[in-house]
């Protein structure tokens, strides 16, 4: 049986109600904390993709910009762009690029090949990261077309030739901090992913990716 307790004005309240109203504001405290947990949760999942867009907008830890159009004029001063490629360990695929090197004027627009091949016996799909350095020199380096980012399945035995087209923008001239650069170097790195199906037909050899 509930007991009963004095108020302040001499009234008898039941205990019951009071349970009761305590009951529900635990209830609203605990499902207020959960809610924030999964907000919290959620957020960190979308950390990841806004990430790579910032850094992809600003140039930001030696990320690249994305360029949708070319310089109108490119400068008489010119800049070497190399070129590198590697693989993440457990990944039996061979990755390099056409050439190592390349003289661009700033400003100018470039088209560059790597080549990748499945070593192994099994279908794998993968994916590349990319960075410039120096890190700097990001923000006025600009892709127009990357395989990055991209999940690539090759079959055993399979190569695949990825175009890069890329421009070092002419703002870089008028940067301070890029007064007497003369080499960006440009680096991917293949990581691999869930195993890929078997496919139905194999891809005509030197399929190009968009």
């Amino acid at each position: 049986m509930a007991k009963d307790h004095h108020t302040e004005t001499g009234e008898v309240a039941p205990e019951a109600p009071r349970r009761a109203r305590s009951g529900a504001n635990h209830r609203i405290v605990a499902l207020s904390c959960a809610a924030f947990v999964a907000t919290m949760v959620g957020a960190s999942y979308a950390a990841v993709p806004l990430y790579q867009m910032f850094c992809q907008v600003t140039g930001f830890g030696g990320a690249t910009k994305v360029a949708t159009a070319a310089p109108e004029h490119a400068l008489e001063r010119t800049i070497e762009v190399r070129f590198d490629a590697n693989v993440a360990p457990g990944l039996d695929w061979s990755f390099a690029p056409e050439v190592r090197a390349v003289t661009v004027r700033i400003g100018e627009t470039k088209l560059a090949y790597y080549r990748v091949h499945n070593r192994g016996s099994q279908p794998v799909t993968a994916a590349a990261t990319y960075n410039v350095t120096p890190a700097q020199s990001g923000v006025h380096f600009a892709k127009m077309q990357c395989f990055c980012f991209t999940d690539q399945t090759l079959q055993p035995g399979e190569s695949l030739d990825m175009p890069v087209i890329f421009f070092v923008d002419p703002a870089l001239a008028e940067d301070p901090e890029m007064n007497g650069l003369k080499t960006i170097t440009l680096s991917y790195t293949f990581f691999p992913k869930a195993a890929a199906p078997v496919a139905a037909g194999k891809p005509e050899p030197g399929k190009t990716p968009l």
